[in-house]
């Protein structure tokens, strides 16, 4: 019997865990919605621009009970981010590598989740695995993107006009202490 290949959309976690497979592939940024919303407003990802991905199941025997259900998930890609700095495009390359231990019930890898260093999930018959990887490359992203050093110089607040008609708050304390005119 021939096994039809898996879809990346709609993937059977145990199924694929069980026959050890391999799914590997690219997504275009544009059609990860959530992860183009976070790129800058002048460098939105262009069709060319790809995610690539790799998820490989294992079936880990477990001594005295049932196999583990594993989902390894590798995924990559560069997006431009607005620099804190300079509020311009900065690109920046994410990188996401995490395994993932499937259980059956949401109540199950609640309770694993919390009690384990592992992350836990509920077993699903299909995971859309392109949001799965989108999530991880959204995690993935810096808290605070920025240049090294950024392209242009940092624009400077125009204070010295305001600095020049500001009274210097220590002349009042001068003509205290000069005391009373005569």
């Amino acid at each position: 019997m021939k096994t039809r290949p898996a879809d990346p959309r709609h993937l059977d976690v145990e199924s694929f865990a069980k026959e050890g497979s391999v799914l590997e592939g690219e997504w275009p940024l544009a059609a990860l919605d959530r992860l183009a919303d976070a790129a800058h407003a002048d460098a939105k990802p262009a069709a060319t621009d790809l995610a690539a991905w790799r998820a490989e199941g294992e079936s880990r025997p477990v001594r005295g009970g049932a196999p583990q259900t594993w989902l390894h998930l590798r995924a990559s890609a560069q997006l431009s981010l607005v620099c804190q700095r300079c509020l311009g495009p900065v690109a920046t390359p994410l990188q996401a590598e995490r395994s993932f231990l499937f259980v059956e019930g949401e109540d199950t890898a609640a309770q694993l989740d919390a009690d384990t260093e592992d992350d836990v999930l509920a077993l699903t018959r299909s995971l859309d695995l392109r949001t799965l990887v989108e999530d991880e490359l959204l995690l993935a992203m810096p808290l605070v993107p920025r240049h090294e050093l950024c392209p242009q110089p940092l624009p400077l607040p125009d204070d010295d006009d305001a600095e020049e008609h500001k009274p210097n708050p220590f002349a009042a304390l001068a003509a205290l202490k000069r005391g009373p005119p005569n």
